[in-house]
């Protein structure tokens, strides 16, 4: 690669890597820090704002398609401006609402950026610009925003502290703004390095369609895991048996597993065909959850970094095993309609999770591990193209 060519590449992969570190941190790991004090504020339950939050995703789903086709078209860098400048509108909506039903609203204001900033964007946006050539940069991407939630959870407690959730809110409207904008302004409108806009298919003698439903349930099966660990982690590692200085400690390896397993997975493991690293992140929640389930809460630090290692990696595969299985032509659109059914699955996944938990204890793990042997058989059930 010429070295000029790579500056620019490095420059792409960091750029859209903060941006979506500020889109991530102001949107998706918003609730876990300020739902309950929102709440309060009206004088409401938290399940309000957690049901905002869902709705947030399910309108998410509904524009990504739309989203991915305009990239498609257009490059990615005025979609990804115009998500910034959504998501900056709805928080400060948020930050001035009135009342709950206007904090409602600033949601699906906020849903809306998601669905055209978050990252099937950042994808799509590299895919148009490098083409077949993008799996490295998606694997950057993600090295970067991997620490959204560890750099966004102690920024919002911070400013809940300091100023109050309102003020917060503002304050990430403000970096939406003047960070997040003058980032993405940054980017290349046009292709760099395509490969011929000729179709691929999609593998050995498999149906395109059969290829696009297995990828589906792949991409569901593991949002619904990652979401219900994200809401309900440290309350599974206590009905284990676990401490709750345990339970925290443990869940708090997470976003360090994951970002070790993307190092892994951009050092050694993108030697490999992107399905067989993803047909092992895929076991690896459910063998996890097999150990959890025998062993209790000893177990609790492994399960932790296992889940969050598979997780990782798998959170690479969303966006290169399209590009493999199908190639670079009409990426970001199939990338929506992919990713539609698992909003809508995310917005369950921390209620229905819950419910499982609160009904079955410990137990509830063998549902979480029954949806990742879901996602892993799909996988298995996928042909590399030849």
């Amino acid at each position: 690669m010429p070295r000029l060519e790579e500056e620019q590449r490095k420059m792409v992969v960091l750029v859209l890597g903060l941006s979506q570190t500020i889109s991530w941190a102001s949107s998706y790991y918003l609730p876990a820090i300020l739902a309950q004090p929102m709440a309060a504020s009206f004088g409401v339950s938290p399940v309000w704002v957690f049901t905002a939050f869902s709705l947030a995703l399910v309108v998410s789903a509904t524009v990504g398609p739309w989203a991915g086709t305009q990239i498609d078209r257009k490059g990615g860098r005025n979609t990804l401006i115009l998500s910034n400048i959504v998501l900056a509108l709805g928080l400060a909506l948020m930050s001035a609402a009135p009342s709950i039903l206007v904090l409602l609203c600033a949601w699906l204001i906020v849903g809306v950026g998601m669905g055209i900033g978050l990252y099937e964007a950042a994808f799509a946006t590299v895919t148009r610009i490098y083409g077949s050539g993008a799996r490295g940069a998606i694997t950057g991407i993600t090295l970067i925003a991997g620490f959204a939630s560890t750099v966004g959870w102690p920024i919002s407690a911070l400013g809940l502290e300091t100023w109050g959730w309102r003020m917060t809110c503002l304050g990430w409207a403000l970096a939406h703004i003047c960070l997040a904008v003058p980032l993405n302004m940054l980017l290349p409108q046009e292709r760099i390095s395509v490969r011929p806009a000729a179709a691929v298919p999609a593998s050995d003698g498999q149906p395109t369609r059969s290829a696009l439903w297995l990828l589906a349930v792949v991409f569901a099966a593991t949002w619904f895991n990652s979401t219900a660990m994200a809401a309900h982690l440290p309350g599974l590692l206590q009905a284990a048996g676990a401490s709750q200085v345990v339970a925290i400690g443990a869940a708090a390896l997470v976003g360090p597993a994951q970002v070790a397993a993307r190092l892994l997975e951009f050092r050694l493991l993108r030697r490999f065909h992107p399905l067989t690293t993803a047909r092992i992140a895929a076991a690896a929640h459910p063998a996890a959850a097999v150990v959890l389930a025998s062993v209790g809460a000893p177990a609790s630090y492994f399960f932790t970094a296992i889940h969050g290692a598979g997780n990782g990696v798998l959170t690479i595969a969303k966006g290169t095993l399209p590009l493999v299985l199908f190639g670079p032509v009409g990426y970001g659109k199939r990338l929506g309609w992919l990713n539609a059914p698992s909003r809508i699955v995310q917005a369950a996944a921390p209620l229905s999770f819950g419910a499982a938990l609160a009904a079955w204890g410990p137990h509830a793990v063998w549902l979480s591990a029954a949806v990742g042997m879901a996602a892993m058989l799909a996988l298995v059930a996928l042909r590399r193209r030849p």
